[in-house]
């Protein structure tokens, strides 16, 4: 009997981005309440590394590529059933399920990299230092302010307050999925007796 083949799944540059977002992520929400230059560089750390991905998510080898995992209503749903009925379907990259956990994963880094630009903005610091981006009742104040012959600069404490929440609230959510996606991928290992944690490690998957 023919031993099923190892295939190599994961290019390096997968490999090294995947384990590389571990520790920078991490780094980054554990240093958050410190106001640290550490806090700032693993976040443009993050950022970098998002970039790289949604472009490897184009250019990159097969398996890297979102159009191998990024499937579309019904083919989700025929994966998600097949779990169900413990029948699940094999696929050597990411199944449909992980593939959208994939794009959610990336859509709120970005959101959680760009609201953290804003805050650092409003502090005078960053690539948005200076740039007015303001939402409406910071806004409304500012003009408020000016108009009375106040200070309009006083609204930058509540722009920095409002972009640091939703910037703490993105970072939490991010941080929910990143458990969602290791408790999916160790489901997804028993489920199809894999080990997925192993093999973006080495790279390699067995065909089946």
């Amino acid at each position: 009997m023919t031993a099923p083949a190892r295939v190599r799944v994961w290019d390096i540059a997968v490999r090294v981005f995947h384990w590389s977002l571990v520790v920078l992520f991490f780094t980054a929400y554990l240093s958050g309440d410190e106001d640290s230059l550490l806090h700032v560089y693993t976040g443009y750390g993050v950022l970098a590394l998002v970039a790289f991905r949604v472009v490897w998510g184009f250019v990159g080898t097969r398996h890297a590529r979102f159009t191998d995992f990024v499937r579309g209503r019904a083919a989700t749903a025929s994966y998600l059933k097949s779990v169900v009925a413990f029948k699940p379907q094999h696929y050597l990259g990411h199944n449909p399920a992980g593939g959208w956990m994939i794009v959610a994963l990336l859509v709120c880094l970005i959101a959680t990299c760009w609201s953290g630009l804003l805050v650092y903005g409003a502090q005078g610091h960053g690539p948005l230092a200076g740039i007015e981006i303001r939402y409406v009742p910071v806004a409304m104040a500012h003009n408020e302010r000016k108009a009375s012959g106040g200070d309009p600069s006083e609204g930058d404490a509540g722009e920095h307050g409002f972009w640091g929440e939703i910037h703490e609230t993105l970072s939490n959510l991010t941080l929910v999925l990143v458990f969602l996606h290791v408790a999916g991928a160790l489901v997804s290992s028993a489920i199809h007796r894999e080990n997925l944690v192993k093999a973006m490690v080495t790279g390699y998957k067995t065909r089946r």
